[in-house]
């Protein structure tokens, strides 16, 4: 028998502009979208770590971020 004594999930996340509304509402609304990610991982309670965060010259936002994989313990990989 195996059992998950650890696990996390590394990922590359690109909030990407819309296309059909005003550059600066777009860059508005990744601003709101990347909160809204965040807030969701802490209403979840799921255990993450963020890697990077950078903001692109045409205002998009890339996060990479190692968090909790589904419910299983996260052991030593966010310290």
């Amino acid at each position: 028998m195996k059992r998950v004594k650890a696990a996390c999930i590394t990922q590359t996340l690109h909030f990407l502009l819309k296309e059909d509304v005003g550059q600066e509402y777009a860059k508005k609304l990744i601003t709101e979208e990347v909160k809204k990610y965040k807030d969701s991982l802490d209403k979840n309670k799921t255990q993450y770590k963020i890697l990077s965060e950078e903001t692109q010259a045409d205002g998009s936002v890339i996060i990479e971020i190692k968090k909790q994989y589904n419910t299983s313990p996260v052991g030593h990989y966010l310290d």
